[in-house]
């Protein structure tokens, strides 16, 4: 490979010649889990969906009166496990580890198609300066057309970690 990344539509890291996806650090989820609290019952979120778990929107056809902790753990990693394969599917440059954590905190919480359209994919992929693209974290902060507090408070968390 003479030192060279293969980009196959997914972020890769160099492991003793061959290349891996990356995937989320327990460093990551725990900022996701603090973020998003241990919630066993439905609840409506900032933006007045139905959500349960660590941030589990609940989808159509699936309810539940109140889950265990085991089963959100359960919820988070498949819904994680969708936040990773879209970040390694649309970055298509090299990024650290911190940088993919951030991405995917972003991720699973805007959603996959708010990714592939925003400004921050476009100025990764184009090779922007790194604080410009850090900067792109801190626009996604509103739900319901408002300011939310604790969205910028994330987003700063996650902006930080991309910068790490």
């Amino acid at each position: 490979m003479n030192g060279r990344f293969l980009l196959l539509g997914f972020v890769v890291l160099l492991v003793g010649g061959f290349f891996m996806a990356y995937r989320i650090s327990n460093s990551g989820i725990n900022k996701i889990k603090k973020h998003e609290a241990l919630r066993l019952e439905p609840y409506k979120d900032s933006a007045g969906l139905w959500t349960i778990g660590y941030g589990h929107l609940l989808k159509k056809g699936e309810w539940w009166d109140s889950i265990t902790e085991e089963f959100a753990e359960e919820l988070l990693r498949q819904d994680l496990a969708i936040a990773e394969r879209a970040v390694n599917d649309y970055v298509l440059v090299p990024i650290n580890q911190n940088q993919y954590d951030a991405l995917v905190s972003l991720v699973f919480n805007i959603g996959i198609g708010n990714f592939k359209k925003s400004t921050l994919l476009k100025k990764i992929n184009n090779g922007n300066d790194k604080d410009d693209i850090a900067n792109e974290f801190l626009r996604w902060k509103k739900a319901g057309g408002y300011v939310i507090p604790g969205l910028l408070a994330r987003r700063e968390v996650e902006r930080e970690l991309f910068l790490a």
